[in-house]
Formats: structure tokens, C-alpha cells, sequence
């Protein structure tokens, strides 16, 4: 997508540090952390949000959490816990209309962020 922020990023056209790149995904960390750890993974298929994920994009979703579970052990947070949000639409707080999933830790959640948009 011409517009699209991660889209511009994944051809390189935005910069962003890459944690993590294969075939299927990015992982970068988020420009407004709302946590020591934020990550956001990001598919390369661009899908604007959950509710348009189509069935032959099911091993996709499944291999996004699988990458958040390894990059959450890779920063330290594995064991002692990390949390995982999709936003799905503007009632869900996305901002930026391509599917991707925060991975947030390094420190117990703060109520404030129970309530906050993450973007």
C-alpha cells in the first residue's frame, strides 16, 4: 500500500530499527514505547486489521505470535511475562491501518496502561 506506514517501512522506504526480519515478517520497536519493551510485529502481507484477516491467512496470524514469543525471550521478558495486544479499527485504538502485534514487558503493567491506546 502506497500510504501506508509499515508498507514503507518494509521496502525500506521508512526507517526503522529491525529487530527481526524473515520471509513472512517484521518486528521493530515502536516509536512511542509504552513499556522498557515495545516491540510491533508486523506482517509483510499487507491485511489492514484483524477483521480482514482471510482463512489462507490463518498460518500467517499463528506465525506473528510465534515471533512474538521468540523475540519476547530474546529481550528477557519471556519468563517473567510479557503482554501480547492486536487494536482492531479506531474503537480498538489502531491508528495505523496494517495488522501488526505490540509486544510490550520489562515491567509490570501500570494501571494507566490498561487504559491507554496503544497504537
Amino acid at each position: 500500500m502506497e500510504n501506508c506506514p509499515f508498507c514503507q517501512i518494509i521496502e525500506r522506504k521508512l526507517p526503522a530499527t529491525i529487530l527481526y526480519e524473515d520471509e513472512d515478517a517484521v518486528a521493530i520497536q515502536d516509536i512511542r514505547p509504552l513499556a522498557p519493551v515495545h516491540l510491533l510485529i508486523i506482517p509483510k502481507k499487507h491485511i489492514d486489521s484483524l477483521n480482514t484477516v482471510a482463512a489462507e491467512d490463518t498460518a500467517l496470524i499463528g506465525r506473528l505470535l510465534l515471533i512474538a514469543r521468540k523475540l519476547a525471550f530474546e529481550q528477557h521478558i519471556g519468563e517473567p511475562g510479557y503482554r501480547i495486544v492486536i487494536n482492531t479499527n479506531r474503537g480498538g485504538g489502531q491508528t495505523v491501518f496494517h495488522l501488526h502485534v505490540h509486544l510490550l514487558g520489562g515491567a509490570p503493567i501500570a494501571p494507566e496502561l490498561l487504559v491507554k491506546g496503544l497504537q
